[in-house]
């Protein structure tokens, strides 16, 4: 996420009454997750065993819980609980706003797209021209559609990122305040649930066609002209690149990378990034006739213990 202007390290943290090491007129530009970090924005972290990773990211302010060496041409916001800080630095960027209207007039929608009666639009949603919007979608704040989207009945835009820290009194959630942006010439099917990013967007890609009753999470990248068949679930932080196809109920875990053209047969389940143009099926998923080998040679399991039993 980026901000509206530039501010110094001074002014974040005064917004979150925070101590810092560097130039109080240091730039910060914006604030992300590790993975999406680019120069000038603001990583948090809380536990020891991430603190290389934050400090030698591209972000040049680290939110820390511990008073450590600043790397050179960066600076750090000390605090007592960087979780608690990033969130307030989003509610103070992307505040939740009551929506105005069914349909936003804060909204903007292109030429000959239709809004079917019953749909919601949010708060600077941007929908392009010639997409048809069924009845009961709802497209949160900020969304941004391109042209030529189909979006049918009972999808969901926009939902907050599934993301949250155990505490002893329970669960604590960051707060998202990015965005989901779906490119040109993208269907989406029935019931489908589209998380918007912590701070970054999750993206749809060109062309991609997605069916019934998918789950997308936070910050997930799906690639162009992809096939994603019902019932697939995905997790926050996937990148699935150019031309994939992945069929019904299938399974995949977060931070991982799915190589352009790759194929992943039903039911399979994904825990590992998986290379391109290749076949997959399984849990966890591996190479198809590799897999199918495997399923044929557990079959004659029972026969070569019934033998062996004989011979006894």
């Amino acid at each position: 996420m980026k901000f509206p202007q530039a501010y110094t390290l001074q002014q974040i943290a005064t917004i979150i009454s925070s101590d810092f090491i560097g130039d109080a007129n240091f730039p910060v530009l914006g604030m992300n997750e590790i993975h999406v970090v680019t120069p000038g924005d603001i990583v948090f972290v809380d536990h020891p065993k991430y603190y290389d990773k934050a400090l030698e990211s591209k972000a040049t302010i680290v939110l820390i819980n511990k008073k450590v060496a600043c790397p050179e041409g960066k600076a750090l916001l000390i605090s007592e609980d960087p979780f608690r800080d990033f969130n307030i630095l989003t509610d103070f960027f992307k505040p939740f706003a009551k929506a105005d209207a069914t349909i936003s007039e804060s909204a903007v929608i292109g030429k000959n797209s239709i809004i079917q009666p019953g749909a919601f639009i949010g708060n600077h949603v941007v929908i392009g021209s010639d997409c048809l919007i069924h009845s009961n979608v709802n497209i949160y704040d900020h969304t941004v559609i391109g042209d030529h989207v189909t979006i049918h009945s009972g999808t969901v835009l926009g939902g907050d990122a599934f993301y949250y820290k155990k505490r002893p009194e329970g669960f604590d959630k960051l707060r998202s305040g990015g965005r989901v942006v779906i490119e040109d010439h993208v269907d989406l099917g029935a019931l489908c649930t589209i998380d918007r990013g912590v701070t970054g967007d999750t993206t749809i890609k060109e062309g991609a066609k997605i069916d019934n009753q998918v789950h997308i999470g936070h910050d997930t990248i799906i690639g162009k002209k992809c096939l994603i068949a019902s019932q697939v679930g995905i997790a926050g932080c996937v990148i699935i690149e150019d031309e994939v196809t992945i069929w019904g109920q299938v399974g995949i875990t977060s931070g991982i990378t799915i190589g352009t053209k790759a194929i992943i047969s039903a039911q399979s389940g994904v825990s590992k990034s998986l290379e391109g143009n290749k076949s997959y099926f399984g849990t966890p998923a591996d190479n198809f006739r590799k897999k199918y080998k495997e399923i044929a040679a557990i079959r004659q399991v029972p026969e070569l213990i019934e033998k062996l039993n004989k011979n006894e």
